[in-house]
């Protein structure tokens, strides 16, 4: 359904019925892109846990050792909090194309620029209503 509230035609994309906001060919380019992104995002949160949990293993070190590894091991844990963070937008950006609202702003309802869309497929809203988000002026909706 669009803002007016009127509903939009369903088409058939990858097993999914998916109301129409843009084209058959760039919503699969969308989704074929998101589900790679999703693939090495996975990918690279499996490796730096790995990598974090071996970080600190060696017994023997000295204290400078430690505290390098240390340092190492929390820079690996925060790097896959933010990896974690973007896959979560990345499987949310693919449920919206199953649900049929992808390009479409989740605070506002209207069309989300193209350009925009194609810099950050992932994104869950509009400019105008990003700014207010993080103005403060809106308030983040759960994911």
């Amino acid at each position: 359904m669009d803002a007016s509230g009127t509903r939009r035609p369903k088409t058939l994309i990858s097993n999914y019925w998916v109301e129409v906001t843009m084209d058959k060919k760039k919503l699969e380019a969308f989704k074929k892109r998101l589900e790679t992104r999703q693939q090495e995002l996975r990918r690279t949160v499996t490796r730096n846990q790995a990598d974090g949990r071996t970080a600190d293993e060696d017994a023997a070190q000295d204290i400078a050792d430690r505290a390098a590894s240390s340092y190492n091991k929390e820079f690996l844990f925060s790097q896959s909090n933010n990896e974690r963070q973007l896959l979560m937008m990345v499987d949310g950006a693919l449920a919206r194309i199953r649900e049929g609202s992808f390009g479409e702003c989740i605070s506002c309802g209207k069309e989300i620029n193209a350009k925009r869309l194609e810099a950050v497929p992932w994104t869950r809203h509009c400019i105008e209503c990003q700014e207010k988000l993080e103005q403060g002026i809106l308030e983040e909706t759960p994911q």
